[in-house]
């Protein structure tokens, strides 16, 4: 049956500002939908078509298949708090309410993770679908239910998915969202019936987006067609453990690691197989360094030497990588920004430090931005608690997904950030006929067909080929069947034939229990409990810090980890014709890292190395983020707790919201102390005279300064890295990579960028600090070096190329904010922008007019706390943000705060669709209610849904 309404929706009745709030919506909506009909499909939306779907949030609705009452009670900014007395009410009334705010969201979601989008977007989203279908992430979504998950979690996902369905029932498209009635007007989608599977397979796209360094596994390949080792080897310097704390620091292990400490950091002996324990990207022989950045191509390894087969990057191969690289760049976000470049703040401070005698613990999540925000809030309690009602939990979920992801309970609290770990290798395949080679025999593919539907089109059908149960993405182009030709190997790898494939090892493709995990997390009330729900955590590896109302503090590094053969690091593709290179296991849960109330009194989590190498007997990964973010947290929380000061729950917020740029620190100076001669640069330079390297949006020496260090990363190193790492359509002469040696200026050839603005390199991260600082004091060093233009000398030693930078960026502000540098900003720069999923990108003008929002001028930047990233390859404005904060205080719950970056609401001209947004750009939080006699105070509207 469909529900029955028996009380009218609505607002309540508010004072004369909020009715004059809502008149201007309306008039907003009216005209804007007139346009849009009389513009744009010449069809006429009435405000009764924009509001058709906004939620029921007053009086209640009829649900069949609950057992008893559910309160849904709504604060001012539209966050529900649910009340129920059975676990599968509570989610079926989840389900439902996210469908009211989010349908179109969590239907978008689902056909990325089925590979299903051309079903919704036509044509244009082929080439997605076909590499999706290939991860086969609902394949695997749908072995995890049947197989993995336990029976209460299943229960779960099935009342979550009856909730979804009990709002479906009865609808049309337009009768959903608003995205739905534009639809319809370009094909006949209908949204189907969600199934549990559904909320599963979300778990994919996360852990796909969080997934680690497969990025700088294939950069690293490809910077080898210009590139030596020596050179690659710069780009990717070593963690800087005596500088930059990692987040483990007492050595508290179990005794299975304990075994190893105090042995040398090589090679050790796990599940029968050798682990390296140490590694070194970029440091294989063979291959020269010249200046500028050249090197003849072909001669070296993408950074080291692995035996057995193991092959450069050649041009064929390169070819090969750099299309996967771009279909890569080309998927649809989830979370992040395809994996590349994000990171995420989390850190407790134990009672001892704090005002309240208790922890506080906070978390901001940097992630995509997106509208609505991947995050919606919600508190889930049990009217009571007992053994058929479990939960009394509140905080940041996925809309899609029941439970809680980040948040407290009654009794602890937890934040994540991404670990970062390497769980992704990718293996070359010889391909032979029907099959590759493995251990000197031809193996057969596995193979299957899809079907891909097209809205407005023709089915299109697509064979999913697998070698040693791995997909292989190099089929997804046609250009790839017969790949590897002019690929460069040792003696010791097969003869390339045909060609070499690329597939893919992840741990995401085996079916996991992090579904599991996700109820644990909500109902554990103790650091045992908790530690216990982490080992369901498989995949995304997260680094999962901890708190509770007793006092005590933690962390916990879960996740399904790989083991690698001895000398195989995984920061490069592997020859996966040699069984010496598949994963031998996987670290042991028992084995890895965690901290429980260590004695300085507070955890960092910010990205960086989990724990030092030489203390650890496996290798997590090779490319940890850089420590900078971390370690300035840590300095604030010392500066604060030195003389026995104490921390307060803001204390933690102003923490959130430091936009201290630790690369300014380095270079000022430096750059201070260059003699300039253009009284235009000259006065450009003064600005950063007495600047406290604070990146506040109204700063004109932010602005310069990171215009100067957007100029000194393309110099010294982008106009020198391989197109394929550039940015799309910028273009150089350089010489070609097969050359031997300095090339006449009519000998060099044209090549331009082919990444994303938001994906190319240098990017300006943490990474990028760490190089220069590398170099800094070598004033002479190769990468300080450039070639003479038809305007500038050529730079011979770092101050010349820093002249030369303050004046490129000089002239480019002039360009981008005029002369006056009074009116220069660092907020006119980097700026957000709220996009739409989808129809906010790719739709027609007007309909992106209705649905996106901005702009916002923002402080921080990159590898700042206050994380608003930018990438310097591409541009100033925010390409990832913090997509929440949260600071839980563990003495009064009630006194916590949050914020998300858009609203709880998916539908465009709904009042939460960004109501948030503004305080969160001012770096303010709302208080987060979550006791029931609070929760009440706080309540604007309630609706009973009655069984």
């Amino acid at each position: 049956m469909p529900p029955n309404t028996t009380a009218s929706s609505g607002q309540k009745p508010g004072k004369s500002g909020r009715k004059k709030g809502r008149r201007a919506r309306l008039l907003v909506i009216v005209l804007v939908v007139a346009l849009v009909g009389g513009f744009s499909y010449g069809g006429y939306w009435s405000v009764s078509t924009v509001r058709a779907s906004f939620p029921q949030t007053k009086g209640s609705i009829t649900l069949q298949g609950l057992s008893g009452p559910v309160r849904v009670e709504r604060d001012g900014y539209g966050i529900p708090q649910i009340y129920a007395s059975s676990d599968e009410d509570l989610f079926m009334a989840q389900g439902f309410v996210q469908a009211q705010d989010r349908f179109y969201e969590m239907d978008v979601r689902r056909h990325m993770t089925s590979g299903r989008l051309s079903e919704m977007f036509g044509k244009s989203q082929v080439k997605n679908d076909e590499f999706l279908r290939t991860l086969g992430w609902d394949r695997v979504a749908q072995q995890e239910y049947d197989t993995k998950l336990s029976s209460a979690t299943k229960k779960y996902l099935q009342a979550y998915a009856k909730g979804v369905n009990a709002y479906l029932q009865g609808k049309d498209g337009k009768d959903i969202s608003l995205e739905y009635a534009a639809l319809s007007l370009t094909n006949d989608y209908r949204p189907q019936a969600w199934t549990p599977v559904d909320s599963v397979s979300w778990l994919k796209a996360m852990a796909w987006d969080l997934r680690g360094n497969m990025k700088d596994e294939i950069d690293r390949s490809l910077m080898t067609s210009r590139l030596g080792p020596k050179q690659i080897a710069d780009l990717y310097p070593e963690y800087p453990y005596d500088r930059n704390k990692p987040i483990v620091q007492t050595g508290q292990y179990n005794a299975l690691t304990k075994a190893f400490e105090g042995s040398s950091s090589g090679s050790r002996s796990t599940t029968g197989s050798s682990v390296t324990g140490t590694s070194t990207s970029g440091t294989s022989s063979a291959g020269t360094s010249t200046t500028g950045g050249t090197t003849s191509a072909g001669t070296s390894t993408s950074g080291s030497t692995k035996s057995g087969g193991a092959t450069s990057a050649g041009t064929g191969l390169q070819g090969q990588l750099a299309r996967l690289s771009t279909s890569l760049d080309s998927l649809p976000t989830a979370v992040g920004v395809n994996g590349n470049g994000i990171g995420s703040n989390s850190w407790v401070v134990a009672g001892s430090h704090t005002i309240t005698g208790k922890p506080l613990l906070a978390n901001d999540p940097h992630l995509a931005a997106s509208l609505p925000s991947v995050w919606y809030q919600m508190g889930l309690h049990c009217t009571q608690l007992s053994s058929s009602c479990h939960f009394d939990v509140s905080g940041y979920t996925f809309a899609g997904m029941p439970g809680v992801v980040i948040g407290h309970n009654q009794n602890i609290a937890w934040g994540m950030t991404n670990s970062g770990v390497d769980v992704t290798d990718l293996y070359l395949e010889k391909l032979s006929g029907d099959g590759y080679l493995y251990d000197g025999k031809v193996m057969p593919f596995t193979s299957r067909t899809e079907t891909i539907k097209v809205a407005g089109g023709d089915s299109k059908q697509i064979v999913v080929r697998e070698a040693n149960n791995m997909p292989l993405l190099s089929d997804r182009d046609d250009e790839l069947v017969n790949v590897g030709k002019k690929a460069t190997v040792n003696t010791a790898a097969p003869d390339r034939g045909d060609g070499y494939g690329v597939a893919l090892r992840w741990t995401a493709l085996d079916p996991g229990t992090s579904m599991d995990a996700v109820f644990a997390l909500d109902k554990a009330s103790n650091w045992d409990e908790f530690r216990a729900a982490a080992r369901s955590f498989d995949v995304p590896s997260q680094n999962l810090i901890y708190a509770d109302v007793k006092g005590n503090i933690g962390y916990q590094l879960p996740g399904k980890i790989p083991t690698r053969a001895s000398g195989d690091d995984g920061s490069v593709p592997a020859p996966g014709w040699d069984g010496k290179y598949q994963w031998t296991g996987y670290i042991p849960q028992a084995a890895l890292p965690y901290e429980f109330n260590p004695k300085r009194g507070y955890i960092v989590t910010a990205n960086q190395a989990v724990i030092d190498k030489s203390k650890y007997p496996y290798t997590l990964t090779t490319d940890w983020g850089y420590g900078t973010r971390s370690q300035r947290i840590t300095d604030l929380i010392e500066s604060k707790i030195k003389g026995n000061g104490k921390i307060s729950t803001d204390d933690m917020r102003q923490m959130q919201l430091d936009n201290s740029s630790e690369i300014a620190k380095l270079l000022v100076p430096k750059l201070l102390k260059i003699d300039v001669a253009d009284k235009h640069v000259r006065e450009a330079q003064k600005l950063l005279e007495g600047w406290d390297y604070t990146q506040d949006a109204d700063s004109a020496a932010a602005a310069y300064f990171n215009a100067v260090w957007r100029n000194i990363l393309k110099l010294a190193f982008g106009n020198k890295l391989p197109k394929e790492l550039r940015v799309k359509g910028q273009c150089l002469w350089v010489e070609p990579a097969d050359s031997t040696g300095p090339a006449d200026a009519d000998q060099k050839v044209r090549e331009c960028g082919q990444r994303d603005t938001d994906e190319a390199q240098p990017d300006g991260g943490d990474r990028w600090f760490e190089v220069v600082r590398t170099i800094i004091d070598d004033e002479k060093n190769d990468w300080w070096q450039t070639p003479k233009t038809r305007t500038d000398p050529a730079a011979t030693t770092r101050d010349e190329l820093f002249a030369r930078a303050m004046k490129d960026a000089r002239w480019e502000l002039t360009a981008k904010l005029g002369n006056d540098l009074d009116t220069w900003s660092w907020g006119r720069l980097h700026r957000l922008f709220l996009n739409n999923e989808t129809l906010g990108t790719d739709g027609p003008g007007l309909l992106q007019y209705m649905l996106n929002r901005g702009p916002w001028k923002l402080d921080g930047g990159e590898a700042t706390v206050n994380a608003t990233g930018w990438n310097a390859a591409g541009g100033y404005g925010a390409v990832w943000v913090p997509s929440m904060r949260m600071v839980v205080n563990l003495a009064d719950l009630d006194k916590s705060k949050w914020i998300n970056l858009s609203g709880a609401s998916g539908h465009a001209y709904s009042a939460h669709y960004t109501d948030q947004t503004d305080k969160w750009a001012q770096g303010e939080l709302l208080p987060w209610h979550f006791a029931k006699d609070a929760v009440d105070k706080s309540t604007t509207d309630t609706l009973v849904l009655k069984p």
